[in-house]
């Protein structure tokens, strides 16, 4: 007999599935409503199911999925043109959120709407809009759907070129948290203005100039109520300010900005009343066969965000340019690095060659390599006096030396990957990454190095191409470390009859695991299947449990099993 909870939950799945259906089923209804308003009418949408299951083998109880069954993630972006004018709004629903995401996004709703104009010189939103200021020291506004994270500005943006060569704009508003409306959470209101200079443009003499230069300018500012029974007085206006140039020539290019940002006592600095300061700098050479990239970054007490007391994914201000490289091979991407705003320096190098084809070594069709150097440090803190700690609670924390690395690392980044066409038929990419990866700093968020994993991976993949339509790729990969949860290996075998199907098979496993002596296979399997701008694709397995890093910012997934399906499409 069907208890009365389980008829609840059926009801609240097949709702779920309505939704799904009938927000597929009103597409072609919008698109034809741009022959009776004129203008046109473009969007995309994405849905995301999954299914959750009990699982013995890695650790998934019914507790643990906590009575659901499926959790659903949907958007559907809509944008109305018409000449000078641009109007768009995006409905998104999460029913509940897919496991990982945070909670608070449970809902359905439109949490993004705007209204654009230009003409001219001058252009002109009011509602939601995203953007940033440089690099994004001091302000960065954006959304990135794979980690639930989204923190639009609602409100007024205005753009103006007053003469060719100057851009400025300023912005006014109140950042997206999660469902919450401004009346009934804390945070703050944000305003800015940045300026950007085209001297090759302003200047007729450097008109023809070999040597472009671009340099800028911006202003942030917050303003948050002090909290009247909060111990120590907080500052209500905190302001930031970024000066950034961009010097190019031929085949090099150099870049840079820094930010200052005064006093801002948070929950992620533990209420220290120190200044901020960010400086990130890179350099790159490039010409036919051969690229060179350097980079550094130092970062001291940087989070920015309009609520003070926020610790999670939300209502960023700042963005901190990660330097690592982002990984393709899941076993390379297990330790990814999150940046560390309370303090790091850290330092990039990327090499890509390719050795010339029809060579001895690069062969008939050539061979390219790439070599990448991450490495990541504590940066360099003193004490205030002999008798407060580093970082106290209600003092202005510490002292640092400008670009001086600290003692402790946090990460460190070495690999190597070798690409080959062997044949026409035949491709293989070769690759073997070194990790030095502190759990301490990065997971736990303690300032000690008492567990550095030391990883090696190693990655075999080999396409085969039977025609110009159906390829079979293997993709091989190991991982040993004595740390954490020991050694991992993973294989895959993928079918794709291009343009439109893939299949796939997959399972990694965990061995010599120093906490258990059972091997966990975590297998999968999935197919896809694309038609011009729709996408499908639907997979069945396990899921370990991890941290997903994009750009830096970061967001543990746990384990789960059963079933997930994508879809996609754009009009």
């Amino acid at each position: 007999m069907q208890t009365k909870k389980s008829i609840i939950l059926k009801k609240i799945t097949v709702i779920r599935f309505l939704y799904l259906f009938v927000f597929i089923a009103i597409l072609p209804v919008l698109t034809q409503a741009q022959d009776i308003l004129g203008g046109q009418v473009r969007g995309n949408f994405q849905v995301d199911v999954q299914t959750y299951e009990p699982n013995s083998q890695i650790g998934i109880t019914k507790e643990d999925i906590n009575g659901e069954k499926v959790g659903m993630n949907g958007f559907g972006n809509f944008i109305y043109t018409n000449k000078n004018f641009t109007a768009g709004l995006r409905f998104e629903s999460y029913l509940k959120p897919l496991v990982g995401f945070d909670p608070a996004y449970e809902g359905t709703g439109i949490p993004y709407w705007f209204a654009s104009y230009k003409k001219d010189k001058f252009e002109i939103t009011v509602g939601n809009f995203y953007d940033q200021f440089g690099n994004g020291l001091i302000f960065r506004a954006y959304e990135e759907w794979t980690l639930g994270y989204d923190n639009s500005v609602n409100g007024i943006r205005v753009k103006f070129n007053p003469f060719k060569g100057v851009a400025l704009k300023g912005i006014y508003g109140v950042q997206r948290y999660y469902w919450v409306k401004y009346k009934d959470s804390d945070r703050g209101i944000v305003k800015g203005a940045d300026a950007e200079f085209f001297l090759n443009d302003i200047f007729k003499a450097w008109k023809n100039n070999k040597t472009k230069i671009i340099l800028g300018g911006g202003f942030m500012s917050k303003y948050q109520k002090d909290d009247p029974f909060f111990k120590y007085k907080l500052p209500e206006n905190v302001t930031a300010f970024s000066g950034r140039f961009n010097i190019s020539r031929g085949r090099v290019n150099f870049l840079g900005e820094y930010a200052y940002k005064i006093n801002d006592p948070s929950a992620i600095n533990n209420i220290i009343y120190k200044e901020g300061q960010a400086l990130f700098i890179s350099g790159s050479y490039s010409k036919k066969g051969l690229g060179i990239t350097l980079g550094a970054k130092w970062i001291d007490n940087m989070s920015f965000k309009s609520d003070r007391f926020e610790t999670g994914n939300a209502l960023d201000l700042s963005f901190l340019p990660p330097l690592t490289k982002t990984h393709s091979y899941s076993l390379e991407a297990m330790y990814p690095y999150g940046t560390q705003p309370n303090g790091e320096m850290a330092v990039n190098a990327q090499v890509v060659y390719t050795i010339p084809k029809k060579s001895k070594i690069g062969g008939r069709y050539g061979t390219t390599l790439e070599f990448n150097f991450t490495r990541v440090n504590a940066i360099d803190k003193k004490a205030l006096n002999d008798t407060t700690p580093i970082g106290a609670e209600g003092t202005k924390g510490y002292t640092s030396a400008f670009l001086k690395f600290g003692d402790l690392k946090y990460f460190e980044d070495w690999n190597i990957e070798i690409t080959k066409k062997i044949s026409k038929k035949w491709k293989m990419i070769l690759a073997y990454t070194y990790l030095n990866y502190n759990f301490d700093v990065i997971e736990e968020e303690i300032e000690s190095d008492h567990n550095i994993y030391k990883v090696h991976v190693g990655v075999a993949d080999v396409t085969y191409k039977f025609d110009s339509k159906n390829a079979l790729r293997l993709e091989l990969q190991y991982m040993e470390t004595r740390q954490d949860s020991g050694n991992w290996a993973a294989a895959l075998i993928e079918y794709t009859i291009a343009p439109k199907w893939f299949f796939s098979v997959r399972d990694e496993f965990n061995f010599n695991n120093p906490q258990s002596n059972n091997t966990y296979h975590y297998y999968s399997a999935a197919f896809g299947y694309t038609s011009g701008p729709n996408r499908i694709q639907l997979s069945y397995g396990l899921q370990r449990e991890g941290i997903l890093c994009v750009g830096g910012i970061c967001r543990k997934v746990p384990a789960a099993s059963g079933l997930t399906l994508t879809i996609f499409s754009s009009f």
